[in-house]
């Protein structure tokens, strides 16, 4: 079986939809499921990095590499699927999103510091 052309986030929501109601799965899609589902799939594509250094964790091996992609891809699939069931637009929210952080977090203060800004004293 080959892989369908996804080639943009509502091809993609239009495939899983597909997938979904082809096995009739809908009624088990509810925001709950989806959103406990997301968090499942995000804690296991910790796994693949788990007793990894910050270094190894940058130069994974193809079985490593393929494992995160997989992961990746479950929870790409599973958020998809949650914004389509709430009627959210993945990339108006992520642009509306990066838009609030880039307020919250200007670059002048922000700048190659991973502490909050708003949390660091004055050194």
């Amino acid at each position: 079986m080959n892989a369908p052309a996804i080639d943009s986030l509502d091809t993609l929501r239009q495939h899983i939809r597909a997938f979904a109601q082809a096995r009739a799965w809908e009624r088990f899609h509810t925001p709950k499921n989806l959103a406990m589902a997301l968090s499942v799939e995000a804690a296991e594509l910790l796994e693949p990095f788990q007793w990894l250094t910050a270094e190894q964790s940058q130069d994974l091996s193809p079985t490593q590499h393929e494992a995160v992609r997989q992961e990746i891809a479950d929870v790409l699939i599973y958020l998809t699927q949650l914004a389509d069931v709430l009627g959210i637009d993945l990339l108006e929210a992520a642009a509306d999103k990066l838009d609030i952080n880039a307020r919250k977090y200007p670059a002048d203060l922000a700048h190659g510091n991973a502490t909050k800004y708003s949390e660091r004293s004055d050194d």
